[in-house]
C-alpha cells in the first residue's frame, strides 16, 4: 500500500521535455504482451546519487530493450501524472529537472519489445497516448487508464535516479549514466506478478 505522505510544495517540479511515444498500438501490443507473459524477467533497482553535477529525478533503462516511461508526483496544484518517455536501451533520461521537492515519486514503465512491465499499487491516471493529467481520481470515467504505479522513496536527497534492469543482472553493477566514485545505494524489489484485484487508499484521494 502505498504511505501516505508529507509533501513540500514551495516549488512544482519542473517536467523534462517528453519523448512523444510512439503510436498507441505499440503500448498496446506491449500490454497484451505481459498480460499473456507475466514479468518473471523484470526487476526493479532504485539508485540514490549524491553527485553534484545536477539535481533532478532521472530514470535509467538497463534492460536489452525499449522502454516505456510515466512518472507520478504531487506539487503545488496536486497530482499529476505524465507520460510517455521512450528509453532505449542501455540509456537515462531527465524526467523532472531541479532539486527534489517531495520525498515519495511514482514511476510505471513497460518493456515494449518483450512484454512485462514495472508497477505497484499507487493508483494513478494514465493513456497510451502522451499525457499529462492532473488529479488522481475516476481515471476511468474521465476516459483515461488506472495504473498501478510503484513509490520510490527518495528520502532527503536532491536528486535521485531510478534504474530498471533485467533479473538475471547483478544489481550491484552502476547504472548507465552515474558517475564513478558517487555513492549507489541499492533497494532491490521483486518483479510485480501483476496488477492487484483490490486497489488500496492512494493518500489524497478517495476511493
Amino acid at each position: 500500500m502505498a504511505r501516505a505522505t508529507e509533501w513540500n510544495t514551495t516549488a512544482a517540479p519542473v517536467p523534462a521535455r517528453r519523448r512523444r511515444a510512439g503510436a498507441a498500438t505499440v503500448l498496446a501490443a506491449a500490454r497484451l504482451g505481459f498480460a499473456r507473459l507475466g514479468v518473471a524477467t523484470l526487476g526493479l533497482a532504485a539508485v540514490g546519487l549524491a553527485g553534484p553535477a545536477y539535481a533532478d529525478f532521472r530514470l535509467c533503462n538497463n534492460t536489452a530493450g525499449r522502454v516505456g516511461v510515466a512518472v507520478g508526483y504531487k506539487d503545488g496544484d496536486g497530482w499529476a501524472t505524465e507520460g510517455w518517455w521512450n528509453l532505449p536501451a542501455r540509456t537515462c533520461e531527465t524526467l523532472l529537472r531541479g532539486t527534489l521537492v517531495a520525498r515519495y515519486y511514482y514511476i510505471y514503465a513497460v518493456d515494449y519489445d518483450r512484454g512485462g512491465e514495472w508497477s505497484g499499487q499507487a493508483y494513478m491516471c494514465t493513456r497510451d497516448k502522451e499525457f499529462t493529467i492532473r488529479g488522481t481520481e475516476d481515471c476511468l470515467a474521465r476516459g483515461y487508464d488506472r495504473t498501478g504505479f510503484f513509490e520510490v522513496d527518495t528520502g532527503e536527497q536532491q536528486t535521485w535516479t531510478v534504474q530498471l534492469t533485467d533479473s538475471n543482472e547483478q544489481t550491484s553493477q552502476r547504472p548507465a549514466g552515474s558517475t564513478p566514485g558517487s555513492p549507489t545505494p541499492f533497494m532491490t524489489v521483486p518483479p510485480a506478478p501483476g496488477r492487484p484485484s483490490a486497489p488500496p487508499q492512494f493518500p489524497g484521494t478517495s476511493r
